[in-house]
């Protein structure tokens, strides 16, 4: 990875936090914490709240009660403008990109706290990372595959050199093989160069695969946390997410 594409990483924090919509919990006490080069990862059954978690600290939901950090920075319900500028990366699972626009127009928008001459050497360095995409420069957004449209989604946020990744569900709907490259070898990727990525993920195994630390939520709380490794041991685990077995796969 070049050394340019992202920033140190930075401690994102949330402790005691409440959120949701027209003033109704959907979460409720949650204090989780991502730390430079790790992946922290949220795991749980549909409807457990980790969308509306993720989209709480980047200040698309509106937080109840309990704060959010990144850095020294306190975030708690700051505009997602304003959370971008303070180094906080957000790929959300739908609406990731522009489907009309081509890949080098998603790019450029991404970029759109940069001055006009840093965005191509903000291309050239997600470029790099995502070599894929550069014979797709002209390509319509909505003509890629699941797997090239979320490597634009991320390359769009990697425009602003962030120093923490929030991503939401990267692999929903894309083939097996797809969707192991792209945990395994990019999100993998971002921690091990320094960033901070905290992740939701349905897909239990594959998450634990590459992360050092792992919660579960349910109904809207964290009801287990701990290292992949011991979660995998953990009988109440296994059985509600890895199919009653503790052999990986």
């Amino acid at each position: 990875m070049s050394v340019e594409l992202t920033k140190p990483g930075l401690q994102l924090r949330t402790e005691g936090l409440s959120a949701g919509y027209d003033g109704r919990a959907i979460v409720s006490d949650i204090t989780v914490e991502a730390t430079p080069g790790k992946v922290v990862s949220v795991v749980g059954p549909n409807g457990s709240g980790k969308s509306t978690l993720l989209k709480a600290l980047v200040g698309v939901v509106r937080v109840l009660e309990g704060h959010v950090t990144v850095g020294e920075s306190e975030i708690t319900n700051l505009a997602p403008e304003a959370v971008a500028k303070l180094g906080v990366g957000y790929v959300p699972q739908v609406d990731d990109v522009f489907p009309p626009l081509s890949v080098k127009e998603n790019l450029e928008i991404g970029g759109y706290l940069l001055s006009r001459h840093e965005i191509p050497a903000r291309i050239d360095a997600v470029l790099d990372f995502f070599p894929k995409l550069k014979s797709m420069m002209s390509r319509k957004a909505g003509k890629l595959s699941g797997g090239e449209r979320k490597m634009l989604a991320m390359g769009r946020v990697l425009m602003l050199s962030p120093s923490v990744l929030v991503l939401d569900e990267p692999t929903a709907n894309l083939a097996p093989m797809v969707a192991t490259q792209l945990l395994e070898e990019f999100v993998r990727g971002f921690a091990d160069h320094g960033s901070t990525v905290l992740l939701v993920e349905q897909r239990a195994r594959a998450a634990l695969r590459i992360s050092d630390w792992t919660y579960v939520l349910g109904g809207g709380r964290v009801v287990l946390a701990g290292a992949p490794q011991d979660l995998e041991q953990n009988p109440d685990f296994i059985e509600s997410f890895l199919g009653g077995s503790s052999t990986r796969r």
